[in-house]
Formats: C-alpha cells, structure tokens, sequence
C-alpha cells in the first residue's frame, strides 16, 4: 500500500484534526494519522497526493505540502 506524508497548516486544535482526518477518510484510505502538534499527516492508501490534498483543503482553511 502507497505511504504518503504531508505537513499541514492551518490547524490549530483538535476539532481541525478531527475535520481533516474525515475528509481524508473519506478517500477510502486504510489508515490516515494527523498530529496537531507536528502539523503532520500520514495517510496509507491508494491515492494520489493531489487527493490528498484537495480533501484537506476541503477539510477547512488548510493546506497539505508533501513532507
């Protein structure tokens, strides 16, 4: 299965983490991880990085680089 790893900005409690891991859930992915303090995303699936991405964007007002 395809690793992806991303740094996160934007986020700022835990109702945000909560936010982006739904919305990157919902990609289908068999396991995401969001840590607030890091500002990390670990997201194991098969999806592209721009998937990722436009769900986090979707997710509120963030924004996803690859790490």
């Amino acid at each position: 299965m395809p690793t992806l790893d991303f740094t996160v900005t934007g986020m700022t409690c835990q109702h945000c983490v909560a936010s982006v891991t739904e919305e990157v859930s919902e990609l289908g992915v068999t396991e995401v991880d969001v840590d607030l303090a890091t500002g990390r995303l670990h997201v194991v699936g098969d999806v592209t990085a721009e998937q990722v991405q436009a769900a986090v964007a979707e997710a509120g007002s963030y924004t996803a680089q690859p790490a």
